[in-house]
Formats: C-alpha cells, sequence, structure tokens
C-alpha cells in the first residue's frame, strides 16, 4: 500500500485524519515498535511492518 505523505482521509462524521503522516510516523518508528503491533499493520497490507 502506497499513502502519499499529504493524504488526509475525511470519515463520515466530518472527521479529518492525516493519514500518511500517520503512517509516515509509524514506519519511522518501526524499530520502536511491538511485535504485536507490527503485526497489526501488516494485516492491515503495509508490507514494511512485515
Amino acid at each position: 500500500m502506497t499513502v502519499p505523505r499529504g493524504h488526509v482521509e475525511r470519515l463520515e462524521d466530518g472527521t479529518e485524519v492525516r493519514l500518511g503522516v500517520w503512517i509516515m510516523n509509524q514506519k519511522t518508528r518501526r524499530p520502536k515498535l511491538t511485535p504485536e503491533r507490527l503485526a497489526a499493520l501488516a494485516d492491515l497490507g503495509l508490507d514494511w511492518a512485515a
């Protein structure tokens, strides 16, 4: 899955989530993430978390 850093996801309730920034932060923090968090991210389709 490739998400541009500037991507903003708009939810049904009007809330905006800066998904691109969040994914980049998770990727940067990969060495510090728990195995459970990495497994959850991999389940969501993030290849770098596998």
